[in-house]
């Protein structure tokens, strides 16, 4: 089964969230794909992550660009994995293909949007349903994700 985190935040944006998510997957040396909702909201994280900061530098491409294979951060609307991806992240209430391909796969919601929120409850219901490995984690005052429920329980036998 599946490993299934979900990242829920309520102030802040996806934006400055993301690069440090994807800093630490490539940090444990995982390629990702980060799946979006639409191709301009793929223009936008694109654009976002060349400009984010000046000191840094997250290597990536998006739907469009050459060489989608080499990519340690590929970003797309669509269901393809072509840098085979060891994570996925799913932003903006974008639906998973699958979950099976990835050693983990993360939601990013922001419980501020009432549409976010009701996709990531349906998210977490059908996965739990499939017998999935869910953690949830909410981001605290201080800027810090804490972890705030898991399933199965981390006692459950």
């Amino acid at each position: 089964m599946a490993d299934i985190w979900f990242y829920h935040f309520e102030r802040g944006r996806l934006e400055d969230l993301l690069p440090p998510i994807l800093t630490r997957c490539l940090g444990r040396e995982w390629r990702v794909v980060v799946r979006a909702s639409s191709p301009e909201r793929v223009a936008a994280l694109d654009d976002h992550l060349w400009t984010f900061d000046e000191r840094a530098f997250l290597p990536h491409g998006a739907d469009g660009d050459a060489h989608a294979d080499r990519q340690p951060v590929w970003i797309t609307a669509g269901a393809e994995a072509p840098n085979a991806a060891q994570a996925q992240i799913l932003v903006d209430a974008a639906e998973a293909p699958d979950y099976a391909p990835f050693e983990r796969s993360m939601l990013v919601f922001d419980g501020r949007d009432d549409a976010a929120l009701t996709s990531a409850r349906e998210a977490w219901k059908a996965a739990k349903e499939a017998g999935h490995t869910l953690s949830y984690w909410q981001l605290n005052p201080t800027g810090r994700w804490e972890k705030k429920a898991q399933h199965p329980p981390e006692d459950a036998e």
